[in-house]
């Protein structure tokens, strides 16, 4: 089976997780693509294959050599965002792309004046969505090349590696991805997420994360007689919203720059919920916007009186940089696989997360590498095969290069 009919297969399943849910996997559906994974996986050769009760899939092709060399991993997830659908995922190919827009269905066009990223990739075959669900290549497209490097790896024993790991998690979309991962299950010196953007990102930055909920309790009076008695909720969170930076949203921001953003408020007279994320790439700004929210919740309170304004801050996961700095030639590897596959290398940091951050705090190094997709969770993500055909060899490459890693 080649790489495009693996990804196409892997796109039939619906397997959007669920913010909602507190179960684990966060969507059932998720599972059934996990079995139809696992059994492919087994069918392919690979051993050790095992699946918990979670869908946390692992499994391991041998080393065919017999010198000592690092047990390395790669992991890519299989939910697809809660943003946009994945249910009924009509993918098909534009072959010799020509710059041109494309109509996925009738009305719904992808256009490069809209989508300038199109243009890259003139000349080569697209897979789109027919303009209704998400692709999913975020991260489906990471699972098959992970899989086709594999089978090419079986089948070419003249290329020699070590025990190389692959595992397959649930979750990563709603920022559960590496809460169950079993670390020393995977039992593997280093690995990378195949589950970047398009041709050659290499990412090992990526914000430290919080989130914050802010309570506000209002006191309810009829209108006609609240003066000096009521509080209203909903006039305190707008008031508590003006207090954040206005030239610090995402919609205002790029490259280091950090951010408060603002998902959403429910609010009556009574009560008012103001939901945040908080993101920094720099540890001490990290934590100074933390300060600065709570400051912002002891003025209201000073104003409004004790207690009318609450805040609870959970960290969620922290730049991965300080984890892979001490650890470079997880990176020096990569960055010579590239040059060696023809590949020129993008290194960024990450506006956002991967389950590789996570990972890189539990004792696993685990930089993020180009999976294919672009425009990921809308309906006008597509993947290049042949980005796609460079990221399997990239994956290939690492694994002999890691073979003469102590050479």
């Amino acid at each position: 089976m080649d790489i495009t009919q693996r990804f196409i297969n892997y796109t039939k399943f619906d397997t959007q997780s669920s913010e909602e849910s507190q179960s684990v996997p966060s969507t059932p559906k998720q599972l059934l693509f996990a079995e139809y994974l696992k059994k492919e996986l087994e069918d392919e050769g690979l051993e050790d294959v095992e699946m918990d009760d979670k869908g946390y899939i692992y499994a391991t092709l041998k080393a065919n050599t017999r010198k000592e060399v690092p047990t390395i991993g790669f992991i890519s997830h299989y939910d697809t965002s809660p943003d946009c659908s994945g249910q009924g995922v009509k993918a098909s190919i534009v072959s010799n792309y020509d710059g041109s827009d494309i109509e996925l269905s009738p009305g719904i066009v992808s256009s490069p004046q809209k989508f300038p990223e199109l243009l890259s990739h003139i000349g080569e075959d697209l897979i789109v969505t027919d303009g209704t669900t998400l692709l999913g290549a975020d991260d489906k497209a990471g699972i098959a090349e992970i899989v086709q490097a594999m089978c090419w790896l079986r089948d070419h024993k003249e290329v020699k590696h070590g025990d190389i790991r692959i595992a397959f998690n649930p979750d990563e979309e709603i920022g559960m991805g590496a809460h169950h991962f079993d670390v020393e299950r995977f039992g593997c010196q280093w690995a990378y997420t195949m589950d970047g953007g398009d041709l050659g990102d290499l990412e090992f930055e990526n914000f430290n994360a919080a989130s914050a909920k802010i309570r506000i309790k209002g006191v309810s009076v009829h209108p006609g007689y609240a003066k000096g008695k009521m509080v209203n909720a909903n006039r305190l969170a707008v008031e508590f919203a003006a207090m954040m930076p206005a030239d610090e949203t995402p919609e205002t921001t790029e490259g280091y720059e950090g951010f408060y953003h603002l998902l959403g408020i429910q609010s009556n007279i009574e009560n008012a919920t103001l939901s945040y994320i908080i993101r920094d790439h720099d540890r001490e700004r990290f934590e100074d916007r933390k300060r600065f929210m709570e400051l912002c919740v002891e003025k209201m309170n000073e104003k409004y009186g004790e207690g009318t304004v609450t805040a609870e801050l959970k960290d969620q996961y922290y730049n991965m940089k300080e984890k892979i700095d001490p650890n470079m030639h997880v990176i020096d590897l990569v960055l010579k696989a590239m040059q060696e596959c023809g590949v020129p290398p993008r290194v960024e940091p990450i506006r956002g997360g991967t389950d590789g951050a996570q990972l890189s705090f539990r004792g696993l190094p685990c930089p993020n590498i180009f999976a294919g997709g672009v425009n990921f969770h809308g309906p006008f993500e597509f993947v290049s095969i042949q980005v796609m055909e460079k990221a399997m060899q990239v994956i290939v490459k690492i694994c002999e290069l890691t073979a003469s890693y102590n050479d």
